[in-house]
């Protein structure tokens, strides 16, 4: 096996595409780093479904965007015509239908929930945040050097994606939800003199 360590990283860089070295703190790493969080954590998501779960093919194709999305932002704005990888934009329509089609099963919520549940749901709602801390990261570095606006519109929807996927978990296990308190709107509806709930 290849020696594993290279030593060229000690002073605190690393190399990018077209090997440049930049700082490991750089927005750049850091952006890339989330991502590759954030796809660990599918991984551990993946790895607590049957192989033959309906969701196992839709996360794999998700892990392998974000491998590719990961070489993309580490690749400069200039350079990035000679990456082979490219945004693959069906992958936002993909997670598009599967969030409609779970929306369409499970029952509406009116209140914040509390992230947990079962032990899937919470892996879940795990695998959310770090999907918005990695959109922020990427908004972050796409202000210094623009990412295609497809990778960022597949981070905005993949957090959706997540969440869905752990209330439909939730009400398909018949857990019930923990609720924090309700939507701003509804809270103003209820403090109207007369209001009532139904």
């Amino acid at each position: 096996m290849k020696r594993i360590y290279t030593r060229r990283g000690d002073a605190g860089t690393t190399g990018i595409f077209g090997g440049v070295r930049v700082p490991k703190d750089d927005i750049r790493i850091e952006a890339n780093g989330t991502l590759d969080e954030l796809n660990a954590a599918l991984g551990v998501v993946r790895s607590m479904l049957d192989v033959a779960h309906e969701w196992q093919p839709l996360l794999r194709s998700v892990q392998i965007e974000l491998m590719a999305e990961m070489s993309l932002v580490a690749t400069p704005s200039e350079q990035r015509a000679q990456n082979p990888n490219k945004p693959d934009g069906r992958m936002v329509a993909a997670c598009e239908a599967k969030i409609d089609e779970l929306t369409a099963q499970i029952t509406d919520s009116d209140c914040f929930v509390l992230p947990g549940g079962t032990p899937l749901a919470a892996r879940l709602q795990l695998a959310r945040t770090i999907a918005r801390r990695a959109e922020r990261r990427l908004w972050t570095l796409h202000q210094q050097d623009p990412l295609p606006q497809e990778l960022l519109c597949f981070i905005n929807r993949l957090s959706d994606l997540l969440f869905i996927m752990a209330r439909f978990e939730m009400q398909r296990q018949a857990a019930d939800e923990e609720r924090w308190q309700l939507f701003s709107y509804k809270r103003k509806r209820n403090a109207a003199p007369g209001a009532s709930e139904e």
